[in-house]
């Protein structure tokens, strides 16, 4: 959430940055206007508490001296009342601005983040690895596991609905594999491993950014307040919430293993086949909470780490800064990792990484005492490390052979029990 104070300072500043979103800057003026009001109203009730004391003073008085006061008690009975309206009229005012706050997104890094509308504009930094050259017909992951009798959709969709799918044998393995694989790199790394709760209460979304904007994305859970997590990032970002912490534990660095769930509104007839957009899937998340000097450097420690894991599978990719036009709602700057896809001949997401500044901690009310002793609000970042089925599809393309098996990568031989290659 935006800094009410610093939208008022920087009120042209504000608009451009969201104009480069494509924000709706109307909304901003609507803030504007309610926190005026709100500061007339503020004095005006200040006002008139001022002038209840008053009175109430001389009531006191003219009762002490046994004189008639009826007339000052109903003016301060009066006034009160009147007060008593403003205070709920003040009351609604910062209601409806801060669930107005709540829909603007953060305002993005002008240095790290590159101006444009949409992913066309998104600008490509860093590629590893060569697309290997096939000499046979390549098959998609799909058509792969299903020959190997390892992926099995049609049995998920009877008992659950499409976009959900069964894993067995080897696949499955592979799956626990790099599960394994990946939270060992990030431990390597210094992140601490978590297991955090798949159930949140809404306020860890509200924290996080995800409600109220995105609630057609989630699964909530009928009769409550609670939700299928879509990502780690949900419940451990909100680890710290409504903490005021010691600068010297920072940072934070914390790394889970957890089912995600999202409902996908409004991605009918997009990756309709195979794994890539799944109502539930497995993901490795990374997520840092810092203080702000700490955050630039640890969003490019988050980058590498999720780089190398990628170079430890052999599996080419290319890095991207997301644009203006690009970027997530709660970010204010993001690189994508997109891994290479034989059967579609393109490089697809298989990483988000992002630094979101003070954006969710000022909602998650995440602070720390600063040099002057002072509470300030902390930074928080999040990055899939990765994820899991979008890089076993990653594997079981770039690894495949003319026969239809599967080659296992030479990282992830330690963690396969001795299984080399995932054949029918």
């Amino acid at each position: 959430m935006l800094d009410i104070k610093y939208l008022v300072d920087n009120e042209i500043e504000v608009k451009e940055n969201l104009k480069l979103r494509g924000f709706d800057i109307n909304v901003i003026d609507a803030v504007l206007s309610l926190n005026q009001k709100r500061k007339e109203l503020t004095t005006e009730v200040e006002k008139i508490k001022a002038q209840v004391n008053q009175l109430s003073r001389k009531v006191g008085e003219l009762k002490k001296a046994k004189e008639n006061a009826d007339e000052l008690m109903k003016e301060v009975q009066e006034l009160k009342a009147k007060s008593k309206d403003n205070e709920n009229t003040l009351n609604q005012i910062n209601i409806e601005q801060k669930d107005l706050l709540l829909t603007v997104p953060n305002l993005v890094n002008k240095e790290t983040t590159p101006v444009g509308a949409d992913e066309n504009e998104n600008v490509e930094f860093k590629k590893w690895g060569e697309p290997r050259n096939f000499d046979f017909k390549v098959l998609d992951h799909a058509d792969l596991g299903e020959k190997l009798g390892m992926l099995d959709f049609e049995t998920a969709a009877k008992i659950t609905g499409a976009r959900f799918a069964i894993y067995k044998k080897g696949l499955a393995r592979l799956e626990r594999a790099l599960a394994n694989f990946m939270l060992d790199h990030h431990l390597e790394k210094g992140f601490e491993e978590v297991i955090p709760p798949f159930i949140v209460h809404e306020r860890a979304l509200v924290g996080t950014g995800n409600l109220p904007k995105f609630g057609d994305q989630l699964f909530k859970l009928e009769g409550n307040e609670w939700f299928l997590i879509p990502t780690a990032e949900v419940p451990v970002t909100n680890f710290q919430r409504e903490k005021i912490l010691n600068s010297d534990e920072f940072p934070f660095k914390y790394t889970a293993y957890t089912p995600c769930f999202r409902s996908e509104a409004g991605s009918h007839g997009k990756d309709v086949k195979g794994l890539i957009r799944m109502h539930q899937f497995n993901k490795v998340e990374m997520v840092c909470i810092t203080k702000p000097d700490q955050s630039r450097k640890i969003h490019e420690e988050m980058v590498q780490s999720s780089c190398e894991i990628l170079e430890k599978l052999q599996l080419p990719y290319r890095a991207v800064n997301l644009c203006t036009g690009d970027i997530g709602f709660a970010s204010e700057a993001t690189v994508d990792l997109e891994v290479w896809i034989p059967s579609q001949e393109k490089y697809r997401e298989i990483a988000s990484i992002s630094n979101c500044g003070a954006f969710q901690a000022r909602r998650a009310m995440i602070r720390f005492r600063n040099s002057d002793g002072k509470p300030e609000f902390a930074h928080t970042l999040n990055g899939s490390g990765l994820a899991v089925g979008r890089t076993l599809l990653a594997i079981m393309e770039n690894y495949q052979q003319e026969d239809g098996s599967i080659l296992i990568p030479e990282a992830l031989l330690p963690y396969m029990g001795g299984l080399k290659e995932l054949k029918a």
